[in-house]
């Protein structure tokens, strides 16, 4: 077991390599082991490339028969982008294929196993599924409840403010910590902003860490704006505005909107309750683009909404040692909070990091 443990970490350390360029499919590497010794190994890039199983087989050769290949999810056994991975298993004479979780996909869900199983192959699953389950953890939702992971992240002070009263915003965090944020944003399908932070802010809401990591993609870019008061200027129709996605209403001026659909920005005309746009109703329809995980950004009102609505999976706070006070200045979740600390939102799994001087929060919902 202990053996069997090492070389799984080793596959989800693979499988997370890709993070954030797999969507919509989930994050799978894979090791081939023989005689006590790893041969091969190899992860899933990009939907539509080789899974994670076909670059280990192709890369064992004739070496994979009679060895074992650990993956952190069972291999497929249907045909997608690309031919089920149980065939190539079979025929490559793997003895052993050990798995750390089923495939929620009920198009595989214990198909592949079976079918391997019936071949002849011995299996043994569940190791170290707990890691497996929280690294595919979007994909999970995706599958499961058709939304995408959703993560608030925020900037802000010790007091809680993300500005200053005049509005001042730059930067209350180090510049390490920025880099950090665009490094999550660049792992995101989308990042989503409500439209007083385009209005205030006028983001481009791309991360410059795409290029240097040699990404072929940068996240989608989702305003929440009922009225459509997007300016046809912002800077977010700078860099490809066919990666813009707005969430409107029926009160948005049909002028604008195909104005706005001719640059190529994708608008979504969606029902409205009594806050504005449905949130649930807009992370469906981000669901079905293919959209799996999703950082929201802000602003306050945004977050707040998104958190009473119980629609947060996960929580980032970055936090620097700053006092701003200021009995008027925003903060990073507004909305009309709790009546009652014990109806307050506590966050489960909490982690701790610093960054120089700020302190990084991270937390489940």
């Amino acid at each position: 077991m202990h053996t069997d443990k090492r070389y799984m970490k080793r596959a989800i350390q693979l499988a997370a390599r890709a993070k954030g360029g797999t969507s919509p499919n989930p994050m799978v590497g894979a090791v081939i082991v023989k005689r006590g010794k790893i041969v091969a190994e190899g992860y899933h890039r990009r939907a539509g490339l080789p899974h994670a199983e076909i670059v280990a087989l192709r890369r064992a050769g004739a070496s994979a028969r009679g060895a074992t290949m650990y993956v952190n999810l069972e291999p497929c056994n249907h045909v997608g982008r690309t031919p089920p991975c149980c065939d190539a298993l079979i025929s490559s004479g793997i003895e052993r294929v050990v798995v750390a979780m089923r495939d929620p996909n009920p198009l595989t869900k214990g198909k592949g196993l079976k079918r391997l199983t019936r071949s002849g192959i011995k299996i043994t699953t569940g190791i170290m599924e707990e890691e497996a389950r929280r690294l595919n953890e979007a994909f999970i939702k995706w599958i499961e409840k058709g939304l995408p992971f959703v993560t608030v992240k925020a900037a802000q002070s010790l007091d809680g403010k993300i500005a200053t009263r005049t509005g001042d915003s730059k930067w209350i965090t180090d510049i390490s910590s920025r880099k950090a944020a665009h490094e999550l944003r660049m792992k995101s399908d989308a990042v989503m902003v409500g439209i007083n932070t385009v209005l205030k802010d006028d983001p481009l809401l791309t991360s410059h860490l795409i290029q240097k990591r040699n990404r072929v993609r940068n996240s989608k870019r989702v305003v929440v704006d009922s009225r459509l008061r997007t300016p046809e200027t912002a800077k977010l129709f700078s860099q490809d505005p066919s990666g813009v996605i707005i969430a409107t209403s029926g009160l948005a001026r049909k002028a604008k909107v195909g104005r706005l659909r001719k640059m190529g920005v994708d608008i979504l005309v969606l029902k409205r309750d009594k806050f504005g746009i449905s949130l649930k109703s807009l992370l469906k329809e981000l669901a079905k683009k293919d959209i799996i995980n999703i950082m929201v950004e802000g602003g306050g009102t945004l977050s707040a909404r998104l958190f009473e609505e119980r629609l947060v999976d996960k929580a980032i706070f970055f936090v620097a040692p700053k006092i701003i006070g200021g009995r008027d200045t925003l903060t990073s979740v507004e909305g009309e909070g709790v009546r009652a600390v014990k109806d307050s939102l506590k966050l489960r799994d909490i982690s701790f990091s610093q960054i120089k001087d700020d302190f990084i929060i991270e937390g489940y919902v």
